[in-house]
């Protein structure tokens, strides 16, 4: 055991006990059944879907039973972290809707960055230390690639424990040695000798009593003394912080069950009330015929910022979120299921498939449920900060554009759903702006299906000649059947089919080249209404341009 004088010495001489900061973090003044939670991401890259998944959970049982959730920054690992991914935590979860209460320069118990907490963690790392609960060691890399080798080759568990941690029984005068020399070292927990042949059993809110192996690890705390800052590891960092922010629901991912025996070795070394945990089951992906954790590497819809990007309305991608946590919402209506409470007891242990395919068809649902500007404010708001020149086009053609969009959505059952996301915008509305629109100009354009030049630029010269604006759809399209029996077109597929050598078409060949003149495509919502969301001068100028 090494002596106070000497622990105390590797620390700054006005560092404060834990008392200190015991009295600084006092217990949260709240209701007995409220829960504080916490989302810890790591700046190491954008946040994943899963920790939109986790921080929904986390939002929402803290705030229902009159807690608080907080957002913590993980940032001990500062060799990978990525510049501006703290920004974009937040901008996510702004998007979403789901700020924490207590983050960043708000809350009485920050700060909420851990690298911004060092003097923190070394208080109780110089207690642990001064009652030899940790201890210094100096093995360096080389070491302890020998030692898994040897661990490997005698088949018995790998890590630094036992008679395999070099440090652990080391005298006072070897530990002050290699100090005098200025040898680099780390702290490492003294792990109970007991621990070796115990089992843990702890109950998790999601999964019940579960039982694992206690670790024998003599796990670092506080990484090497040659760096600046001077960090501790996860698992120091999280036991101090979760305890001083009085934090007593910890939500995480399923990976962390294995770490829980020796978060509780902690909690217990340094006199803290252990934490309740839930460990969620990680969000999957299906993969030819195997299933396997959606990757950030691999797909792009593991980032939040594809969402965002894309445009999803956070409603829908919020909603799918919480059919996924707890299955009896997943076809739950819109405001019931955002409405509805999370619970713990209702996830489940198999990790759910995330489904593009799904998402897309809710949120498609979800936008034919919004007014047509609501539908103009979110798509603008959207392509002012990713689509420039979509977001000039709405800033000057709003009325055009409320009148497209309310294009086979106003006033009917069965509202179109070709608008799932907000970029999905130039493609389904795109063509009613003049900016955005290409006339379609060459009367042998494929698209004209293959009829004869001639033709197509006889129908549209007649069209052009006696078009009128009717309000009656049905006498709106009688101009285009007049036009196609004119030319010599069949009244119906059925009777071109019989004869194909007599006529040019059928009348579906026909009103085709008004749609593809109109719409620049051989798909569109009903023309007619088209039509006249555009106006007579543009109907005319677009036909026209086939003469």
């Amino acid at each position: 055991m090494l002596d106070r004088t000497l622990v105390d010495s590797l620390f700054p001489t006005d560092l404060p006990d834990p008392a200190f900061w015991e009295e600084r973090y006092p217990p949260r003044q709240q209701p007995a059944e409220a829960k504080v939670t916490r989302l810890g991401p790591s700046p190491t890259g954008s946040l994943h879907l899963g920790g939109l998944y986790v921080a929904t959970l986390n939002a929402d049982i803290a705030r229902r039973s009159g807690g608080a959730y907080l957002v913590r920054v993980e940032d001990t690992d500062q060799a990978r972290e990525v510049e501006g991914a703290v920004e974009q935590f937040d901008r996510a979860f702004a998007y979403f809707g789901l700020q924490p209460d207590e983050h960043g320069e708000t809350g009485s118990y920050g700060p909420y960055t851990q690298s911004q907490r060092a003097m923190i963690y070394q208080s109780y790392v110089r207690e642990l230390l001064r009652r030899d609960q940790a201890y210094l060691c100096f093995a360096t890399k080389d070491e302890l690639a020998a030692i898994t080798a040897q661990q490997q080759a005698q088949k018995v568990p790998t890590g630094y424990y036992g008679t395999w941690a070099l440090w652990r029984n080391a005298s006072a005068e070897e530990v002050r040695a290699k100090l005098d020399a200025g040898v680099p070292y780390v702290v490492r927990f003294r792990t109970p000798a007991e621990a070796a042949n115990q089992r843990v059993h702890f109950v998790d809110a999601i999964r019940g009593r579960l039982e694992h192996e206690a670790s024998r690890n003599d796990a670092v705390l506080l990484k090497s003394s040659d760096q600046d800052p001077r960090l501790p590891t996860y698992h120091l960092a999280h036991v101090v912080d979760d305890h001083l922010m009085r934090v007593n629901l910890v939500i995480r991912g399923e990976e962390w069950i294995s770490s829980v025996p020796l978060h509780l070795q902690l909690f217990a070394a340094l006199g803290f009330e252990p934490i309740e945990y839930a460990h969620v089951a990680p969000l999957m992906k299906q993969d030819g015929g195997s299933k396997r954790k959606l990757s950030k590497r691999k797909d792009p819809e593991a980032s939040v910022d594809y969402y965002i990007e894309t445009g999803f309305p956070a409603e829908a991608v919020l909603h799918y979120i919480r059919g996924l946590l707890n299955g009896r919402l997943a076809d739950t209506p819109f405001t019931e299921a955002l409405d509805a409470p999370l619970r713990l007891s209702e996830c489940g242990v198999a990790g759910p498939l995330v489904d593009m395919v799904k998402l897309m068809d809710i949120s498609a649902d979800y936008v034919a449920t919004l007014s047509g500007a609501e539908v103009f404010d979110a798509v603008r708001t959207w392509a002012g900060e990713y689509d420039a020149e979509l977001a000039t086009v709405l800033a000057k053609e709003r009325d055009l554009a409320l009148r497209a969009i309310s294009v086979e959505r106003d006033g009917v059952d069965n509202p179109r759903k070709d608008l799932r996301v907000w970029s999905d915008f130039r493609t389904a509305y795109g063509f009613f702006f003049d900016d955005l629109f290409q006339p379609v100009t060459d009367p042998s354009d494929e698209r004209f299906g293959g009829l004869d030049p001639a033709v197509v630029r006889a129908l549209a010269a007649d069209f052009v000649a006696g078009y009128q604006l009717v309000d009656d759809p049905q006498e709106w399209f009688g101009q285009i059947r007049e036009l196609a029996a004119k030319h010599g077109f069949a009244k119906n597929p059925k009777e071109y089919k019989k004869n194909p050598d007599a006529y040019p078409g059928s009348i579906r060949e026909a009103a085709q080249v008004f749609r593809v003149a109109i719409t620049g495509s051989t798909r569109s919502p009903d023309l007619h209404a088209v039509a006249s969301a555009l106006g007579t001068p543009e109907v005319l100028r677009r036909v026209g341009s086939l003469r």
